[in-house]
């Protein structure tokens, strides 16, 4: 295969899970940083009852994810959960230092699937943090289909915490 469109389109995706392209139809809503900045700070590290996850948890474990996924797809493939190269908010830290590192790592992870030489690179097998060998296109996809399902998981916490169990869609304005 040669050409990039592969390549550009899972590009456009996995910028549209992660935050959307502020292009009226994107699903802006649907984005993991649009639900994340629209979390009140009460709202973070809390539980509801019946919960074991925190909207603060869960971002840190969808940033874990990317820097796995990346380094072993990627890189070195050396990295390990539970450290702090891959999750440094052990004890906590704030909204903003958390999204600008899910930022981060989000945009690291995108630096290397935009260098790719061409679409025929995407059938080329990576290997995974479990240890399985998987085609690009496939780790791409399921970064992709993380954080839409991450970015459901916070909406449906958030709504959950604020007691009504109510659809909660994001506001946000276009330019």
């Amino acid at each position: 295969m040669t050409g990039r469109g592969g390549i550009e389109a899972l590009l456009d995706l996995m910028n549209d899970a992660f935050r959307g392209h502020g292009i009226e139809g994107t699903n802006e809503s649907q984005a993991l940083l649009a639900n994340l900045a629209s979390v009140p700070a009460e709202a973070w590290r809390a539980v509801p009852a019946g919960a074991a996850r925190s909207i603060e948890a869960m971002a840190v474990h969808v940033g874990a994810c990317k820097v796995m996924y990346d380094d072993y797809a990627f890189g070195s493939g050396t990295l390990r959960f539970g450290t702090p190269e891959v999750e440094p908010f052990a004890d906590g830290g704030t909204p903003d230092q958390i999204i600008a590192w899910l930022e981060g790592a989000h945009g690291h992870l995108v630096e290397h699937v935009a260098a790719l030489a061409d679409d025929g690179e995407l059938d080329q097998p990576r290997m995974t943090n479990w240890g399985e060998h998987r085609p690009t296109r496939w780790i791409v996809a399921a970064m992709i289909t993380h954080d839409a399902y991450h970015a459901g998981e916070i909406n449906h916490l958030r709504s959950l915490l604020d007691g009504d169990d109510r659809w909660r869609f994001v506001q946000l304005g276009f330019d």
